[in-house]
C-alpha cells in the first residue's frame, strides 16, 4: 500500500491536468458565443430617421384655404389732438374781479370767463366822451363864426385873413372831433376787454389765475386758462413712405375712412375721415404724417391719448386666406404644410400678402379648398402620415 503522501500528490496532479484539459474547451465556447453575438449585431438593419418620421402617424390641426373679400387697410399708432386750442390772455391789466367757471369745465362760445376791474377804464371812457363833447361845442361855435364872417368879408368889414382863419378853425375842430371820437372808441374797447368770454366751445384746462390777482396786459409768459375744442377732434399718425402711392391713389377717388380703436374697446371703434396729408416725408423716419377728423360725439377720444388707427383704402375680392399660424419660414422663404388626399403632408412654398385679423392673404402657391396645417408642423416632413385632430376627437367620442 503506497504511502499517504504519495496518494495526495497523485490526486492533485490529476486535478491540475484536468483543468488544463478544460481551458481549451472554455476558450472555444467563449469565442463561439462572441461570434454568434457579433453575427446577430451585424444582421440588424440600420434605421433611417426620415423614413421613421414618414412611417409615424402625426396628429395635426388643419384649416381650409378660404376665399374671401377682405379690406385693404393700413394700421398705425395715432395720437389724439384737439381740433383747436386757445390760450386765454388779457388785453388789459388790472385786478381780476371775477372768475365765472371752474377748471376742467365745458364752456360754450360767448360764455363769460373772467372779469377784470373796469373802473379805471370807465373813467378813461368818460373823459374821452367829455373831450368829444367839448370839441363838438367848439365846432358849433366855429361854424357860426365862419357863417358870420362870410357876410362881413363881402361887405369888407373884416379882412380876408380873418375869414380864412375862421374856416381853418372849423376844419381843425372837425379833425379834433374825429380824434376825440377815436379816443372814445378806444376807451370803450378797453372797457369791453375787462370781460373775457370764450372764443370757442370746448373744455377748459387748469385755472392759472385766481380772483384777486393782478393781471398784466398781453402777458406772454402766462395764460389765464387754455381751452381745447374736442368736438370734433383730430388724430394724427404716421405711415411708411412706401404706402404713400396707394394712399394718394385711393384718396383721389374719394374720401378715405378711418377707424380709431380705443384700448380695451376694439369692438366699438370711433369713425372718421382722412382730412390732412403732410406735404413732406420725414427724412429721419421715412414716414409721412396724416391726420383724420372724428366727430367724437361720445367724447371717448381725448387730447394726448394714443389709439390704434386703421386707414381703409379699398377691398380685395376673391382673396385666398389662411390662418397666420400656418405660415412657416425656411431657407427659401415662406411655406406651408398641406394635407394630400391620402393624409400625408407636403411642403408648399407660398407668396404672402397683407395680414388681416389673424389671417394672411396668399398671393401665390395655394388653391381654395386645400387644407393647411396650423398646429403640429414641427414633426412633419414631406410624406409624413397625419391624422387630423378633429377626426381623432370624433373617434374618441364614439368609443364605447
Amino acid at each position: 500500500m503506497p504511502p499517504l503522501f504519495n496518494l495526495l500528490s497523485l490526486r492533485r496532479t490529476v486535478r491540475i491536468e484536468g483543468l488544463h484539459l478544460l481551458y481549451p474547451l472554455i476558450l472555444m465556447g467563449l469565442l463561439t458565443l462572441s461570434a454568434v453575438i457579433c453575427s446577430g449585431c451585424s444582421s440588424e438593419k440600420k434605421v433611417d430617421p426620415a423614413k421613421a418620421r414618414r412611417d409615424r402617424t402625426i396628429p395635426v390641426t388643419v384649416s381650409p384655404v378660404m376665399e374671401k373679400t377682405i379690406p385693404v387697410q393700413i394700421k398705425a399708432i395715432g395720437n389724439v389732438e384737439a381740433y383747436a386750442t386757445v390760450s386765454i390772455k388779457s388785453r388789459v391789466g388790472g385786478e381780476l374781479k371775477q372768475v365765472s367757471f371752474q377748471g376742467g369745465q365745458d364752456v360754450k362760445i360767448g360764455d363769460l370767463l373772467f372779469t377784470i376791474d373796469p373802473d379805471p377804464y370807465d373813467a378813461a371812457l368818460k373823459q374821452s366822451q367829455a373831450n368829444l363833447a367839448k370839441s363838438e361845442a367848439l365846432l358849433k361855435k366855429a361854424e357860426e363864426d365862419r357863417t358870420r364872417y362870410a357876410d362881413l368879408v363881402q361887405k369888407e368889414y373884416i379882412s380876408q385873413e380873418q375869414y380864412d382863419q375862421a374856416r381853418t378853425n372849423v376844419d381843425a375842430l372837425k379833425a379834433q372831433i374825429k380824434a376825440d371820437q377815436a379816443a372814445v372808441d378806444n376807451a370803450r374797447l378797453q372797457v369791453g376787454y375787462c370781460t373775457i368770454r370764450a372764443p370757442l366751445s370746448g373744455r377748459t384746462g387748469d385755472l392759472l389765475a385766481d380772483k384777486g390777482n393782478m393781471i398784466k396786459a398781453q402777458d406772454d409768459n402766462k395764460s389765464l386758462v387754455v381751452i381745447n375744442q374736442i368736438q370734433p377732434i383730430y388724430i394724427s399718425f404716421a405711415v411708411p413712405e412706401q404706402d404713400l402711392g396707394e394712399i394718394k391713389k385711393y384718396a383721389s377717388a374719394g374720401q378715405l375712412k378711418l377707424k380709431a380703436l380705443v384700448s380695451k374697446d376694439g369692438e366699438h371703434p370711433e369713425e372718421g375721415v382722412l382730412s390732412f396729408m403732410d406735404n413732406t416725408v420725414d427724412k429721419a423716419t421715412g414716414t409721412i404724417k396724416l391726420k383724420g377728423t372724428f366727430a367724437n360725439r361720445e367724447r371717448r377720444l381725448w387730447p394726448g391719448q394714443f389709439v390704434n388707427v386703421v386707414l381703409g383704402l379699398t377691398t380685395q375680392s376673391n382673396a385666398l386666406v389662411v390662418p397666420s399660424q400656418a405660415l412657416q419660414t425656411g431657407l427659401e422663404g415662406q411655406y406651408v404644410f398641406i394635407i394630400r388626399p391620402n393624409l400625408t403632408a407636403e411642403t408648399r412654398p407660398v407668396v404672402i400678402g397683407r395680414p388681416f385679423n389673424g389671417q394672411t392673404v396668399i398671393e401665390k402657391g395655394l388653391q381654395a379648398g386645400e387644407k393647411v396645417v396650423t398646429d403640429g408642423q414641427f414633426q412633419l416632413i414631406t410624406g409624413t402620415k397625419v391624422q387630423i385632430k378633429s377626426e381623432l376627437e370624433n373617434k374618441g367620442t364614439t368609443r364605447p
